[in-house]
């Protein structure tokens, strides 16, 4: 008995989602370059868009990534003058880290990033909330664990 074989590329999931991945941040890299932030800097940045004076933990925890790759980041735009970070006075363990007001201004202008996706797709941003809505409910499944 023969084993089946492999689905051609195109029709797995996880290569479509893949190089969709790699399309965005295609799309996003000019834009980004044009900020002078890199993706990691910007997911940082809405994360903090979403939660100012997040701890660096929570940050890591919010883009599904272990601390000590979010340091670097959080140091750069430290230095680049979109952030700064804060010892915790009640523990001195924590880092709380907080957008300054170019930082603030640099999350509203990146709104461009969104809107280029949504018009390169060529859904309307009803469609394409709903995708969003579908890849959301597809990686819940995949973390639930039974």
């Amino acid at each position: 008995m023969s084993a089946s074989p492999l689905p051609l590329l195109d029709d797995q999931l996880c290569f479509s989602l893949y190089t969709a991945n790699i399309a965005i941040n295609r799309a996003y890299k000019p834009l980004l370059d044009d900020m002078g932030i890199t993706y990691p800097q910007y997911l940082v940045l809405s994360v903090l868009g979403e939660q100012d004076g997040s701890t660096i933990g929570t940050i890591a925890d919010r883009l599904a990534l272990e601390s000590s790759t979010i340091t670097p980041p959080v140091k750069r735009l430290e230095q680049a003058g979109l952030l700064e970070r804060r010892r915790s006075k009640t523990d001195e363990r924590q880092v709380h880290v907080w957008l300054t007001d170019a930082g603030r201004a640099l999350i509203a202008r990146s709104k461009c990033l969104g809107d280029t996706l949504i018009e390169r797709s060529g859904m309307t941003p009803k469609e394409f909330q709903a995708f969003n809505h579908q890849v959301r409910t597809f990686l819940g499944a995949l973390e639930r664990k039974d």
